[in-house]
C-alpha cells in the first residue's frame, strides 16, 4: 500500500468539477483508491462520496492506493492534486 499526505489549496476546496476530474483520473487504476479526511475514508471513485467529504482549502486528505497498480496510480494521483488541487 502507498498514500501520500496533500493540503488543498484550491480556493473552493474539492468542488464538482475537480472532483469529477479527480474520479475519473481513479478510474484509470485497478488498485483501491480512497480519500481520506478527519478519520472519514472513502473512494476515490465514487463522486459522490468524494464530494460528502466537504475538503476545504487548507484542509489535508490522505491519498491511499492498494493493488497491482499502485506505485503508478500515486504518482498519477500526486501529479493530479498538485495541477488541480
Amino acid at each position: 500500500m502507498k498514500e501520500f499526505n496533500y493540503e488543498i489549496k484550491d480556493e473552493q476546496g474539492i468542488h464538482a468539477r475537480p472532483a469529477g476530474l479527480l474520479v475519473k483520473e481513479a478510474k484509470k487504476f485497478t488498485s483501491t483508491l480512497t480519500i481520506t479526511k478527519n478519520g472519514q475514508t472513502k473512494k476515490l471513485t465514487q463522486l459522490m462520496m468524494v464530494m460528502s467529504l466537504g475538503v476545504k482549502k487548507g484542509e489535508v486528505v490522505t491519498i491511499q492506493a492498494d493493488g497491482e497498480d499502485e506505485e503508478a496510480a500515486i504518482e498519477a494521483l500526486k501529479a493530479f492534486f498538485e495541477q488541480n488541487l
